[in-house]
């Protein structure tokens, strides 16, 4: 098989299994309709771990060329086109395996929804869509793989429509999202300005074309046009990847089902803005400014969003201020210039994130959909499966040593540490506290949900079981690289060449130091000891299990005696408040003035209906002139030759 044709099997796989049961799901019936999904992803995941195997192995060279031509205009040319190489193969793979996992979770999840064949063409759809997205050789195709996943995760949130909190929450992902898309689509038309071309490898050939030039944002202070065009790009990443300030839409998207949410927060979408930011790495190295602008972003969301963590009470939307808290560690790596690092991390985070929200939606099965941790508690002897791998996913989570979480996260920490990018030293300092705040609000989770005192009522507690094997298959398959694959892939995929042509990095950047001392896993791990990051971590665990079993009185009198601390907390930093109160209070009211005063004052009552009444009285007038009798038409005509002559006269 041609690479050409391989690749679309890869892409069209998911979307024609998609195809078949969005439209033709109630006459397929279920069992028909999620065998052809997942068979559709398991393809694709086979095919893509097949091209990973072959480009790693040398036995195949990296693809790059276009498939379909669009259209071209003045010269650029508009193409669906793929560059396959080391960086989009381990997307691929990573975005695939969760998926299908997603997929065969769903089969226990949804089971008894009405809208069960609809929700796997939607999955399904929103594979294809991440797939074009991390394969793409151009902007275009980018821009589109970009908006396909935004509207898809519009239908996941809002997936149970009659549901009033998910549809506000669907609509508030599309705005937010809309806002960043807006600063993105600006960065690649200043992208195709300067080089006149959308093509990754042509534009970054003509990089020197955008060097060196100036834009007047205001007049008479010039901006380096190519910080300009990056900090553009990074809004983009910004809504996708929900960085603060466009971060709100993430934590409302549990609304929706929860393998969507698994989907979304693990290995699609949210990781879109990181993927891209690695991808245009030749871009970002060319402005220290645009880098140190994504660095103290990052490490802003990183710390801060992790505290919120720590006073929600919903289990998914625990694990949701989670991955906020992590996507600022993968954006604070890209900010430092390790995007080797990010891309790591990204990795190993869609695998124990997808175990935690897929072990959150098991307990949210056995709870009879009740999310409130407050009504938990000892639920480890009823969900021995559960348990054991939400624990493994926590640790990861936490960067406990020799876990998946561990390698990535510590290397991040020690990347910023050794940066000299501005804003290197605020950002370590976030992503150090943040270790200590992730490892309590993940402990935190878990002592409540399964240790402790069983606070549900009778009813649920008669029925508690663990989940069928649909379930628990999933989790423990993910279980499995949340543990090793960090072991295995530190050395040749963070700090070796795995990268080299895909990636940018600057040959005297932070990761060169580390790799230059680095003598594998246990040597990293010995070395980790001698960090304060480790012990932050044990010490968050011990301060959890302190308030949440030793002495679950204190966070009661910790809330009160830091009552003012608390409520913003509770309040997300008023976000929100300042969102609907502000901003869009700020667009209604401009838009009732305009409508008051601009169309219905201005332009129905002077334009249109003004102008109306002038012709109006205009003809009112002059109708009182046609009085009918010949002695004032006389008149008149003798008044008109007096000044006619008169002005005659004049002239002469």
């Amino acid at each position: 098989m041609r690479i050409e044709a391989l690749l679309l099997v890869i892409v069209l796989a998911p979307l024609a299994a998609s195809v078949l049961a969005g439209f033709l799901g109630k006459q397929l019936g279920r069992t028909v309709s999620h065998t052809l999904c997942i068979a559709g992803v398991a393809v694709s995941f086979g095919l893509s771990a097949w091209v990973l195997a072959q480009l790693v192995g040398g036995r195949m060279e990296p693809f790059n060329g276009a498939v379909y031509t669009w259209a071209v205009s003045d010269g650029v040319r508009m193409e669906v086109g793929f560059l396959v190489d080391n960086l989009s193969a381990l997307m691929m793979t990573v975005v695939t395996f969760v998926s299908l996992m997603v997929h065969v979770y769903t089969i226990g999840y949804m089971h008894d929804d009405p809208g069960y064949t609809r929700f796997f063409s939607y999955i399904s759809l929103f594979t294809f869509s991440m797939l074009m997205l991390v394969m793409s050789n151009n902007f275009l195709q980018l821009f589109f793989g970009w908006e396909a996943v935004g509207l898809v995760s519009y239908l996941l949130i809002g997936f149970w429509y009659k549901k009033p909190t998910a549809i506000f929450a669907n609509l508030k992902a599309f705005v937010v999202n809309r806002v960043g898309d807006f600063g993105f689509v600006l960065g690649i038309a200043g992208v195709a300005y300067f080089t006149g071309t959308l093509d990754y490898a042509e534009a970054f050939a003509r990089l020197d074309l955008i060097v060196g030039q100036d834009l007047y944002l205001t007049p008479g202070e010039p901006t380096k046009a190519i910080t300009v065009i990056c900090i553009l790009l990074f809004i983009g990443a910004m809504g996708k990847s929900a960085q603060v300030p466009l971060h709100v839409w993430l934590p409302d998207s549990m609304e929706g089902p929860t393998p969507i949410s698994a989907l979304i927060h693990a290995a699609t979408m949210v990781t879109a803005g990181i993927f891209m930011v690695a991808r245009l790495s030749p871009l970002f190295e060319l402005s220290d400014s645009a880098l140190s602008f994504i660095l103290i972003i990052g490490a802003t969301t990183a710390l801060f969003m992790g505290l919120l963590g720590l006073v929600n009470n919903d289990i998914k939307r625990v694990v949701a201020y989670s991955t906020l808290s992590q996507l600022g560690y993968m954006t604070v790596a890209l900010g430092a210039g390790a995007y080797a690092a990010g891309i790591f991390h990204l990795m190993t985070h869609a695998f124990f994130k997808a175990l935690l929200f897929l072990a959150a939606g098991s307990v949210i099965i056995a709870m009879h959909h009740e999310q409130d941790m407050r009504r938990m508690g000892g639920l480890r002897k009823y969900m021995p499966v559960t348990y054991w791998t939400s624990l493994i996913g926590s640790l990861a989570l936490i960067g406990f040593p020799a876990m998946s979480g561990f390698f990535s996260k510590d290397l991040i920490i020690e990347a910023v540490h050794d940066s000299h990018i501005e804003g290197a030293k605020y950002a370590y300092w976030c992503v150090l506290v943040g270790v200590f705040v992730t490892a309590l609000y993940s402990f935190r989770l878990v002592f409540m949900t399964f240790h402790g005192k069983e606070r549900m009522d009778e009813h649920t507690r008669e029925h508690l079981h663990e989940s069928p094997w649909v379930v628990t298959l999933p989790l423990v398959a993910l279980a499995i690289p949340s543990i090793f694959i960090g072991w295995f892939t530190v050395g040749p995929v963070a700090l070796g060449d795995f990268f080299h042509g895909a990636i940018l990095q600057s040959p005297d950047g932070p990761l060169a130091e580390i790799a230059a001392g680095f003598h594998g896993p246990a040597g990293f791990m010995a070395h980790a000891f001698a960090a304060p990051a480790v012990y932050l971590a044990g010490a968050g665990v011990l301060a959890a299990w302190f308030l949440y079993l030793k002495r679950p009185d204190v966070p009661a009198m910790l809330q009160a005696r830091f009552a003012t601390v608390y409520r913003v907390l509770e309040h997300k930093y008023y976000f929100d408040w300042f969102n609907e109160n502000v901003i869009a209070a700020g667009a209604r009211s401009l838009g009732r003035g305009l409508w008051k005063r601009g169309d219905e004052s201005v332009i129905d009552g002077w334009l249109v209906n003004g102008s109306a009444h002038a012709v109006g009285r205009l003809a009112g007038f002059i109708r009182h002139l046609q009085t009918g009798y010949l002695y004032h038409y006389a008149f008149a005509m003798v008044i008109g030759l007096s000044m006619l002559l008169a002005w005659l006269l004049l002239r002469s």
